[in-house]
């Protein structure tokens, strides 16, 4: 019932990985299998995987060299090489996990998120709060409770299934489309606040910067088809996040560029309505509550 496998792409994260595996390897209870895509990594990150895969027989390091038309679809690629992988070996387990290369957390970290599993059959995907880096500070990432940060999307075998796995978007968006898509079906999905992850750097820090992070992200949520009331007011709720009000501003901004160059939205249909269904009612809770 413990059994459980990681995934990570990694691209260019020689400063950061090193962490990375040391916390997956301090688990009280450590992944049977953990496979490593380097995705066209032109730095050290390919001898620091080799280097810890020979003294912990758990990490798979794959080497991957396909990445000539990069977009925001090239880590579900790589993702997708490390499940190809698994399918080949055809191992047995119970629960699989991603996991960015550029996270830390507690030594019980896993362990914990397999009890909440135990205690609750319903339960699909889960995950931590997530906290951030900027300026040497530690930001808490506002979430709702029953939405999972991509980075540590961690899955019931079979509600991963279920849905499909990861979608390739060429705008991203695929850990939206994951959790969005287990609760369509039926199951739970949770954030836990008693676990914490700390992402070594801001989001948007890396290929992209965080400018361009905010804009994509509001160009994002159109090609996913958010509510576009639901986008403003979230937008508006955006200007406390780094850099403050521009934040919120570039989220509405990308969101209206989306619409503008009648960007088609991606997804279903079906999915479409639940999602906004979902999002009228959380707007709906948040300024009607039903008294009790």
């Amino acid at each position: 019932m413990n059994n459980y496998i990681l995934i990570s792409a990694a691209k260019n994260e020689q400063d950061y990985i090193g962490k990375t595996i040391e916390s997956v390897i301090r688990q009280n209870i450590k992944p049977i299998l953990w496979c490593i895509v380097s995705d066209g990594s032109t730095d050290k990150t390919d001898e620091i995987i080799q280097e810890y895969s020979k003294t912990n027989l758990f990490i798979k390091y794959i080497r991957n060299d396909k990445t000539d038309d990069r977009n925001f679809a090239s880590k579900v690629y790589a993702l997708n090489i490390a499940l190809k992988y698994i399918s080949e070996i055809k191992i047995d387990y119970d629960f699989i996990g991603n996991l960015d290369a550029d996270t830390v957390f507690d030594s019980d970290y896993y362990s914990k998120i397999l009890e909440e599993f135990k205690k609750n059959e319903k339960l699909g995907l889960a995950g931590g709060i997530f906290f951030e880096t900027y300026k040497g500070k530690k930001i808490k990432v506002v979430l709702a409770s029953n939405s999972v940060r991509g980075a540590v999307q961690f899955f019931r075998r079979k509600c991963f299934e279920e849905i499909g796995g990861f979608v390739p978007l060429k705008n991203g968006g695929e850990d939206i489309i994951t959790e969005v898509t287990a609760r369509m079906k039926g199951w739970e999905v949770r954030s836990f606040e008693h676990l914490h992850v700390q992402n070594l750097r801001l989001s948007g820090t890396g290929r992209w910067g965080v400018i361009e992070t905010k804009f994509r992200e509001g160009f994002l949520a159109h090609s996913i088809g958010y509510h576009p009331l639901f986008q403003i007011i979230k937008s508006f709720y955006r200007f406390k996040e780094r850099p403050l009000i521009i934040s919120g501003i570039l989220h509405l901004l990308g969101y209206l560029w989306a619409v503008i160059t009648n960007n088609n939205i991606k997804v279903s249909k079906e999915f479409k309505t639940y999602l906004r269904k979902e999002q009228m009612q959380r707007l709906k809770e948040t300024f009607f509550p039903t008294k009790k």
